[in-house]
């Protein structure tokens, strides 16, 4: 058995489950015989970006560099990222009208080069948008490690280059979007209503460690982690009420963040001297913890409000519907991952998930649409 059969094997298996153990029947409405389905997690790489990388995988002593030069040294994965033929044909076999394009992480660079491969970066996403029209839409990468200068590329990428949001791996080299050194940022994203995917990253340098035994520093386990983290770390530091149109999509289902909502907003009650407690829940003697920041809202009320989630690499319908159901179908985006994850099977997973046609139809595009301004 091939590794894509026994993968769709297992993922029809746990649905099947899934399905079979519920007390009342769920009924499965077909997908129509043609929807527009726009994929929004979507990788690719210019060969400059790559070369530059590994000039610093030779040099550096940082394991995030190690453990990205995994990928971006890879051929098979490398040959996805910059092939657009090769791109184009596999959208063709699985019935996939446009990918949202995500470029390769510049955020291990210095100052200097990451923002000038970023600019270069942009520009071929543009060009590529311009070569093929209603194929492909596309997401500014940007160097956090020069915030204000990120920030005038998210002015530049938004308005000359047409391009559709903002792409950021998650921690720059350590540090986290909660400092307000990194707000202009979010001023620039929120000027211009651009949406920000935050993509997983490694784990940082300071806590990879315990990631590295059972190769779990990446997907099994080090990507949601880390993602995760950064998204609490944006909702507890405030970052919400100083901006509350700002809007966040992450990957995988939401990084595992909707299964812990009900107990982040209730240990978070009792942090904060009960301040959001349901009726009987006891008080923390003393007032606010150290260290809390006072919100105006709930944790799980931000992320309601301020982010959106995306089916990338989690093609598990128990997972879908739970989503759905705790968020809405308005808060979830097709995506598959490429070439991470196998375009076919994200498309298949989609075709046949237990949704209203409504749901899928804004799960599949008409939330990417809205979200990225794509033209529908």
């Amino acid at each position: 058995m091939t590794d894509q059969n026994r993968r769709q094997f297992l993922a029809a298996s746990a649905s099947a489950a899934f399905l079979a153990s519920t007390t009342s029947p769920r009924r499965v409405v077909a997908a129509p015989a043609k929807v527009r389905r726009i994929a929004t997690e979507e990788h690719i790489a210019i060969p400059e970006v790559l070369n530059a990388f590994s000039k610093l995988a030779a040099t550096s002593t940082s394991p995030n560099v190690k453990y990205l030069q995994m990928f971006y040294g890879n051929p098979l994965y490398v040959r996805k990222l910059t092939n657009m033929d090769v791109r184009l044909a596999e959208m063709d076999r699985a019935g996939l009208d446009m990918q949202l394009l995500q470029h390769q992480s510049v955020q291990d660079f210095s100052p200097e080069e990451g923002t000038a491969l970023a600019a270069l970066a942009n520009d071929r996403l543009a060009a590529i948008i311009k070569e093929h029209p209603g194929r492909f839409a596309a997401l500014a990468t940007i160097a956090p490690q020069d915030p204000q200068k990120a920030a005038d590329e998210i002015e530049r990428a938004m308005t000359q280059l047409g391009l559709n949001g903002i792409s950021i791996y998650s921690h720059t080299q350590g540090e986290f979007l909660d400092d307000p050194k990194f707000w202009p940022i979010f001023d620039a994203a929120v000027k211009h209503r651009a949406a920000i995917y935050m993509h997983p990253g490694f784990p940082p340098d300071s806590m990879v460690a315990p990631f590295e035994k059972y190769q779990m520093v990446a997907a099994l386990w080090g990507f949601q982690a880390e993602t995760g983290l950064h998204a609490m770390r944006m909702i507890l530091g405030g970052v919400f009420d100083h901006y509350p149109d700002l809007q966040i999509v992450l990957g995988h289902m939401g990084e595992a963040l909707p299964y812990w909502l009900y107990r982040t907003d209730d240990i978070f009650a009792l942090l904060m001297g009960d301040e959001f407690t349901p009726a009987g829940r006891r008080a923390r003697p003393g007032g606010a913890a150290p260290g809390m920041v006072r919100l105006k809202k709930r944790p799980s009320e931000y992320f309601r409000s301020n982010f959106r989630i995306t089916t990338s690499g989690m093609f598990w319908n128990p997972t879908l519907e739970y989503c759905v159901k705790l968020l809405g179908a308005e808060k979830v985006l097709f995506a598959v991952d490429y070439p991470f994850e196998e375009t076919e099977i994200g498309v298949n997973f989609m075709k046949h998930a237990p949704l209203s046609s409504r749901d899928r139809a804004l799960i599949l595009h008409g939330n990417a649409e809205k979200l990225f301004r794509i033209k529908a």
